[in-house]
């Protein structure tokens, strides 16, 4: 059920959704195209685990960085939580689960960066190992958190087409903006399924234009929450929609 006030603990949440949207998106930018891509070569394990070696701060940073994006995620679902449960407590808590399984892909993520840097060290149970076959099985594990993102991204986008059918239910937010987070998360979740079925599907969608709109969306969303904030519902609205 809809009410006709927006009380402070959903101005409140909606100003940390939006902080967090951004936030979240500006680490992992720059955990993956400042920090971890350089290091990685295409095609070659061995440079990749010379590269890692040699810049081990930088690649432990690109973790811990992994780790505090799914920390944001888990701040980001609590707070649409709040805001979106006055509209349907049930959806709104779907959404969060949904967006609580993507947080914890990223998680598994730090955890599979970490996996490979401990293969490249120099513990003595690893000297059985030749150390072409451990480079090999860090590139493994590195390329994991690729797997772990697609894996994922169903999730983030069901949780983001549902949190957008209550955008739009709620009138918190102006219709248009609601209206293409439905079309945009949804977009992502079919281009999800059909990439993890048919891999070669990435050749005629190339896979930044999976989540891309999405990315749009939420980008215009915190903005429009840090600095506009919601709208109030008035009692015709109230009234049309409870109907």
């Amino acid at each position: 059920m809809i009410t006709g006030t927006i009380d402070n603990s959903q101005r409140t949440a909606a100003k940390v959704a939006g902080f967090s949207i951004l936030f979240s998106m500006a680490i992992v930018v720059f955990a993956n195209y400042a920090l971890l891509n350089p290091l990685l070569v295409r095609g070659n394990a061995a440079e990749t685990a010379r590269n890692i070696l040699a810049h081990e701060t930088q690649f432990r940073v690109a973790a811990t960085c992994f780790l505090t994006y799914s920390l944001s995620v888990v701040v980001l679902l609590a707070a649409l939580y709040v805001v979106l449960k006055p509209v349907n407590r049930g959806l709104a808590l779907v959404g969060a689960l949904f967006r609580l399984v993507f947080a914890l892909l990223w998680l598994l993520s730090t955890l599979n960066l970490l996996s490979a840097l401990r293969l490249l060290g120099s513990a003595p149970y690893l000297q059985v190992f030749e150390p072409d076959r451990l480079q090999t099985l860090a590139r493994v594990y590195v390329a994991a958190t690729f797997d772990d993102y697609y894996v994922g991204l169903p999730f983030f986008g069901l949780a983001a087409t549902v949190c957008a059918w209550l955008w739009l239910k709620s009138n918190y937010i102006p219709r248009p903006l609601a209206l293409f987070g439905m079309i945009s998360s949804a977009f992502c979740v079919f281009c999800a399924f059909v990439y993890l079925i048919f891999p070669g599907f990435a050749k005629p969608v190339n896979p930044y234009w999976f989540d891309s709109p999405m990315a749009l969306f939420e980008m215009a969303l915190s903005f429009w929450l840090l600095f506009r904030g919601l709208k109030e519902v008035g009692p015709a609205q109230t009234q049309a929609r409870v109907a």
